[in-house]
C-alpha cells in the first residue's frame, strides 16, 4: 500500500515570522550574510563561503557569463547553464574567470554600414547608450569608431543615415593599448574628462571598454567573492550524461564550484556521477548534487559525496513537472523535512551540508523565510532573468519593457539532459514554459534592495547572522484570511482605483 503524508504541502506563503527580542545591535548594518557553499567537517572553514546567499539558476534564460561576473561583484555565485555545448560553457567559464574588474567587453556593437535604426533598436534591446561601431561588427573587430547618444538626435536624423556618417570616428578617439592597468585607465579618463575609454591591441582590435561610472562603482563592492587568485568565483552546470567529457573541461576553464543539474536528484544516475567525480578528482572538485524534497533524498545524496544538496521539485515560477507529472512538493515543507535530516546528519557525522533552496521565491520575504526554516542560500531563475545581465533579450510589450525567459524543460530549451531517465536522448514532453517576466534593471540595485529587506527581518527576529535566525525564528502557520489581511484591503488604493 502507498504510504500517505496526510500533512498539506505548504508553500512559504503560508507561514510568517514571529518578531523576536531586538536588542540595540540588532540593526541592518551589523547582520552577516555569510553562509557556506560547500559542505565541511566540524570546527572546520568551508572551502568556499559565499557573502550573500544567493545563486543563480542553471538556466539559459538565466546564468550566462555576464551575470557570473555580476554576482560574484555582489558576493554570490552564478552556475552557468549546462544546456549547451562542452565547449560553449567551458568558454563562458573562461570568460568569467579572466574578467578583468573594470574591464568589460563590449555587448554593443555594430559596423559602419549599420543605420540609425539599428542603433536605435540595440540601446532599447541592452539599456546601453555607448555602442563600439568595429569593422565587422563583433566585440573584438577593428575599432573604427563609437557611438554615444551625443552622437545621434532621433528626431532630427533619419533613421537610414548609415553610423559611418554620424559616429566619431576612430582618429578622434581617446584610446589606450591592451596592457594598461585599471588605476591608468582611469587616470586617462580623469585628465580628459571622458565618459569612457575604449582599450585597444597592437592590431587595432577592440579588447575592452572603461567607464567613468564604473570607477566608484568598483569601490563600492566590498563583498565580492573572489578566489584565492583574486578572480571572481564561478560555478557551472553539469548533468549525468557527459560528465566524463564536461567537468575536466570545466575544470581546465577555471570552474570553482559544479551543480548537478536535474529536475529529480534521487537517482542512481546521480550517484554514477558523484562516484565519478570523486574517484578522478577525490574532494578537491566542489560539486552540489539534487534536487530533493524529503529526508531519504536527501541521506542518499549526502552518502554519495554531495557538497551541497538542492530542495525542490516543481516550485519555479515557469516549472510545470508538478502538472505534468504529479510529483513535487510545496518548498516550504520539503525544505522544512530536509533542513532537519541536514541537522541529523551533522549530529551523527561531524559534517555539514549545505542546503539550498530552489525554487517558490515569489516575493523578497521568502527568501528570509526559506533562511528561516534551514536553507543555507537559495538558487533563483525567475528573479535573476529580470536583469540587464541575463543573457535573455529585453523586448517591448504594449509600453512596458519585459525580458524572456523560458524553463530548461520548455520547448525552446529541449534540455532533455536535466530530465534523463537513462533512456532516449531527447525531450519526449515538456516540463516548463516559455513567457515573459518585467524588466528590473540592474541586477546590483535588486540584491541590494531585496537582501535590505532579509537584513530588516532578521534585525526583527534579534538575530545578526543567518545561523542565529534559524537558532532563533519562530514561525506561524497563516490562514486564507490572514493572507488578505496581510495586504492593502478595504482601501481604494491611489495608483489602481481598486477595492480590495
Amino acid at each position: 500500500m502507498a504510504t500517505y503524508i496526510n500533512e498539506p504541502s505548504r508553500t512559504f506563503n503560508e507561514y510568517l515570522l514571529i518578531p523576536g527580542y531586538s536588542s540595540s545591535e540588532c540593526i541592518p548594518a551589523n547582520v552577516s550574510l555569510k553562509t557556506p557553499l560547500v559542505k565541511y567537517k566540524k570546527g572546520e572553514e568551508p572551502a568556499i563561503t559565499m557573502n550573500i546567499p544567493l545563486v543563480s539558476a542553471i538556466m539559459q534564460s538565466v546564468s550566462g557569463d555576464r551575470l557570473a561576473v555580476a554576482l560574484a561583484t555582489e558576493g554570490g555565485v552564478s552556475f552557468i547553464y549546462g544546456s549547451q555545448s562542452v565547449e560553449d560553457e567551458a568558454a563562458m567559464v573562461k570568460r568569467a574567470k579572466e574578467h578583468r574588474a573594470g574591464f568589460v567587453e563590449s555587448d554593443s556593437n555594430l559596423s559602419p554600414d549599420n543605420t540609425l535604426a539599428d542603433v536605435i533598436k540595440l540601446t532599447e534591446r541592452t539599456g546601453h547608450s555607448t555602442i563600439a561601431v568595429t569593422e565587422d561588427g563583433t566585440a573584438a573587430g577593428r575599432l573604427v569608431g563609437v557611438v554615444t547618444s551625443r552622437d545621434y538626435r532621433v528626431s532630427r536624423m533619419s533613421k537610414d543615415l548609415k553610423v559611418s556618417e554620424f559616429m566619431t570616428p576612430l582618429e578622434k578617439l581617446i584610446t589606450a593599448p591592451e596592457n594598461t592597468s585599471l588605476k591608468e585607465a582611469n587616470d586617462i579618463i580623469w585628465d580628459h574628462k571622458l565618459n569612457s575609454l575604449p582599450i585597444i591591441d597592437d592590431e587595432g582590435r577592440l579588447c575592452y571598454f572603461v567607464f567613468r561610472k564604473d570607477y566608484d562603482t568598483h569601490k563600492q563592492n566590498p563583498n565580492e567573492l573572489l578566489d584565492a587568485q583574486k578572480r571572481y568565483v564561478v560555478g557551472a552546470g553539469i548533468n549525468t550524461r557527459d560528465y566524463a567529457v564536461r567537468v575536466p573541461a570545466l575544470i581546465e576553464a577555471g570552474a570553482d564550484v559544479l551543480c548537478i543539474d536535474s529536475s529529480e536528484g534521487f537517482s542512481e544516475w546521480q550517484k554514477l556521477t558523484l562516484k565519478w567525480i570523486r574517484d578522478n578528482y577525490g574532494d578537491t572538485i566542489k560539486v552540489g548534487a539534487g534536487n530533493v524534497v524529503d529526508a531519504d533524498g536527501f541521506r542518499f545524496l549526502a552518502e554519495a559525496g554531495a557538497d551541497f544538496i538542492k530542495v525542490g521539485i516543481g516550485g519555479g515560477s515557469i516549472c510545470i513537472t508538478r502538472e505534468t507529472k504529479g510529483i513535487g512538493r510545496g518548498q516550504a515543507s520539503a525544505l522544512i523535512e530536509v533542513c532537519a535530516e541536514r541537522n541529523k546528519y551533522f549530529e551523527e557525522t561531524g559534517i555539514y551540508i549545505p542546503v539550498c533552496s530552489d525554487g517558490g521565491i515569489v516575493f523578497d520575504h521568502h527568501m528570509t523565510l526559506a533562511l528561516a526554516m534551514g536553507a543555507d542560500f537559495m538558487m533563483l531563475g525567475r528573479y535573476f532573468a529580470r536583469f540587464d545581465e541575463s543573457p535573455s533579450n529585453k523586448v517591448v510589450l504594449n509600453g512596458t519593457y519585459y525580458k524572456e525567459y523560458w524553463g530548461e524543460g520548455s520547448a525552446r530549451a529541449r534540455n532533455w539532459q536535466r530530465y534523463d531517465l537513462g533512456g532516449d536522448a531527447k525531450l519526449s514532453f515538456v516540463e516548463g514554459v516559455d513567457s515573459y517576466v518585467p524588466y528590473a534593471g540592474t541586477l546590483k540595485d535588486n540584491v541590494a534592495l531585496s537582501l535590505s529587506k532579509v537584513k530588516s527581518t532578521m534585525c526583527n527576529c534579534g538575530a545578526l547572522s543567518i545561523r542565529e535566525l534559524q537558532e532563533k525564528a519562530k514561525l506561524t502557520l497563516v490562514s486564507a484570511t490572514s493572507i488578505v489581511e496581510g495586504g492593502a484591503h478595504d482601501v481604494i488604493q491611489k495608483d489602481s482605483n481598486k477595492i480590495k
